[in-house]
């Protein structure tokens, strides 16, 4: 691992010290530089889950990923910088109700002198690790969040506009490998029923909201304020990509 590119990928020149305020600041940094993204689907790239490949591809290529991705080679980094890291398996919550299978989605526990869920990997949510053991309200800048213990399951939820509780996702703490993700990432991959494979998306944190490419969409969300213009062409599409998430692909995008 070279640290010191990764962390000139993630525009982060502040303590490496082991402490709750150094992962705090590193998923930030992470969270603003690194786009939550789905290109590769969209351009026939093979998603590799191993450590050199992902190194590859978002630091040396500057490209983003889904969260094994992000997840994934984010582990890495804490593990290097000398933090305790184990990988998890989420289920996402369905809008209908219910939650997706195990290792549907990845996310990080990292134990310090207390216990943190930490997620660079799944879009809209919390931008600040949370405490994982606290089971009231943490109120951050992105919102406020609350982990609820559910008999095998945690459930992270996110108060609403409205101040309702919504599921974001399910998860237990049983640590796992890159090999145990597998069979998902490649549902998400190639499955007609996994959103990864309905259009391209590109997402980054801004210090008040996000900035998003969905398909032929360009959205932004500050603070309460939400912006959606429709792309007149393709061009426009690679264009927004480069200049508002630096991402510029080798193999052409199908969509």
């Amino acid at each position: 691992m070279d640290i010191q590119a990764y962390l000139k990928r993630i525009n982060y020149c502040g303590p490496r010290d082991v402490t709750p305020e150094t992962l705090r600041a590193l998923q930030v940094a992470h969270l603003m530089s690194v786009p939550f993204e789905n290109l590769s689907i969209h351009s026939g790239e093979p998603i590799v889950l191993e450590d050199e490949a992902l190194f590859s591809k978002i630091v040396e290529n500057r490209r983003g990923g889904f969260c094994y991705e992000a997840n994934g080679l984010f582990a890495s980094l804490l593990r290097a910088l000398g933090f305790k890291v184990e990988m998890l398996s989420a289920g996402v919550a369905h809008r209908e109700g219910g939650f997706g299978p195990d290792f549907d989605h990845m996310i990080l526990m990292v134990t310090l002198d207390q216990r943190w869920l930490a997620d660079v990997g799944f879009g809209e949510s919390f931008v600040e690790p949370l405490l994982l053991d606290e089971r009231g309200e943490q109120i951050q800048r992105a919102g406020s969040f609350r982990i609820d213990a559910d008999n095998d399951y945690l459930i992270l939820q996110r108060r609403d506009q409205g101040g309702d509780w919504q599921p974001q996702y399910r998860f237990t703490l049983e640590p796992h490998t890159f090999a145990d993700y597998e069979a998902m990432c490649h549902y998400h991959q190639t499955s007609p029923d996994s959103h990864f494979t309905k259009a391209p998306l590109c997402s980054l944190a801004t210090p008040d909201g996000r900035v998003t490419l969905s398909g032929m969409r360009l959205i932004t969300t500050a603070g309460k304020l939400r912006d959606e213009q429709t792309l007149s062409n393709r061009e426009e599409f690679d264009r927004l990509l480069n200049d508002q998430f630096g991402v510029v692909m080798k193999n052409k995008l199908e969509f």
